[in-house]
């Protein structure tokens, strides 16, 4: 094992668990929000910001017919953009179901797609070599028996609550156990089992949040090893292990637990919603979500990124582009991403380092004037290049004593400077690859 899984599995990663090499070596994933919440195209808790009646919400279960829907546009698109793997929605809160459960009539085979479109969707991601993850939602808003909480679409509708206040959780419970029994059975090898997500501690004082007790999460863990023994989990059964998974949001610095590294996943959009959005315009650049990947891996977490496709089935325009773009810069820098971690050294300001073995990658996230002084790599340096087109980078060991020409200052002990050209190369980030010395 690496060193880093060494450490890890004192921190969350139980020794039951799967292998997880393969995640902290590819580090690049896709996300993909689809379901019934593509067909209002106003986020994927629509049902839950609107306190759409289910009555209401069956507009979109009777329309929904993504004609133009072919996994392996998006297979490709994912894999050209270098993902190694990806997480879909088999189930949202909304409790639409996008395979052919046997368990439920509110399913992909029931709409006007009339097929099962996880199947299809698995199918094309293993040919083009990706890893398969299932998000699967704990909340379930469709469900007869899951009861009603602040959470709920009918949160305020006081007479649908009193209809529900003999909902029997135990009964929901038994029926998520057996949805996600169908999805490790039905679909071959699960790498990735993506759970979302409990909230014990909210409390509305009419109600209170849900956890570990009602998603018999222990119960259901042992389920989920007994049938894919090599699979791995993230951290949201209320468990206290898994991939520690933060939302829209980049540490500040390596994720530890009990001074322990841990394995960790930022989860990112590229806008301002997860399910397609037609009016939210919240997208980041490409050099944005470029420097999220640089960014996570530069602390040692992984970044999943998102897509919410249309209600036809297919990656709008936009998202394509920022794909490609991503793909375009990993195309000649992804060996600074695959297999990399972070680096025990120090960064100089605006770049970030990750490090494989006695390669230490230089990210630049904003051009300097000509130098860059990296502390601590005197003598430590064989070589260095850019990493886009394999092109020398001359640097400088410098004494500690001495001064520089023109500027009057001096060099940090131990310090190395790298001479770079004016202008910034035409790469989103540029990376400088450096071989050290054994």
């Amino acid at each position: 094992m690496n060193g880093i899984f060494e450490a890890t599995k004192t921190a969350n990663w139980p020794t039951n668990y799967g292998d997880p090499a393969w995640l902290l070596h590819d580090r690049f994933g896709l996300f993909i929000h689809w379901g019934l919440y593509s067909n209002a195209a106003r986020h994927e808790w629509v049902m839950n910001r609107e306190k759409i009646h289910p009555d209401t919400y069956s507009k979109y279960f009777k329309y929904f017919d993504p004609d133009l829907y072919d996994p392996k546009k998006w297979a490709r698109a994912a894999k050209d953009a270098g993902m190694k793997y990806f997480v879909i929605t088999t189930k949202h809160h909304e409790g639409f179901a996008l395979w052919d459960s046997e368990l439920t009539d509110y399913k992909a085979t029931n709409t006007p797609a009339k097929r099962d479109l996880l199947l299809e969707m698995v199918n094309a991601f293993r040919e083009e070599g990706l890893k398969v993850g299932f998000y699967h939602s704990l909340i379930d808003w469709h469900h007869p028996e899951f009861p009603i909480d602040g959470l709920h679409p009918q949160r305020d509708d006081e007479v649908f609550k009193a209809n529900a206040t003999e909902r029997n959780i135990e009964k929901y419970t038994e029926y998520l156990h057996g949805q996600v029994r169908e999805l490790l059975t039905n679909y071959g090898k699960i790498d990735y089992l993506w759970f979302d997500f409990s909230y014990v501690s909210r409390n509305w004082g009419w109600a209170t949040g849900k956890g570990v007790d009602d998603w018999q999460s222990e119960k259901l863990e042992k389920m989920i090893l007994e049938l894919q023994p090599d699979i791995i989990l993230n951290d949201r059964l209320d468990l206290g292990r898994g991939v520690v998974t933060p939302e829209q949001y980049q540490p500040s610095e390596a994720v530890t637990k009990d001074g322990q590294p841990v394995i960790w996943e930022a989860c990112q959009t590229l806008n301002g919603s997860w399910g397609y959005d037609r009016d939210n315009l919240d997208w980041k650049s490409g050099d944005v979500l470029i420097k999220m990947l640089i960014d996570s891996v530069s602390k040692g977490g992984n970044l999943l990124l998102n897509v919410g496709p249309n209600a036809r089935g297919e990656f709008d325009q936009k998202s394509l582009e920022s794909l490609n773009e991503i793909g375009e810069w990993m195309r000649l820098n992804s060996r600074s991403i695959y297999g990399a971690k972070n680096s025990k050294l120090t960064a100089p300001i605006d770049c970030r380092y990750t490090q494989k073995g006695k390669r230490l990658y230089l990210h630049i996230f904003s051009w300097p004037f000509r130098h860059i002084h990296l502390d601590g790599l005197a003598g430590k340096i064989d070589y260095a290049q850019f990493l886009h087109d394999a092109s020398e980078i001359q640097y400088k060991e410098h004494d500690p004593n001495e001064e520089l020409d023109y500027i009057s200052t001096r060099v940090k002990p131990g310090s190395v400077t790298l001479e770079l050209p004016v202008q910034k190369p035409d790469v989103a980030v540029p990376v400088v690859e450096i071989f050290l010395k054994d």
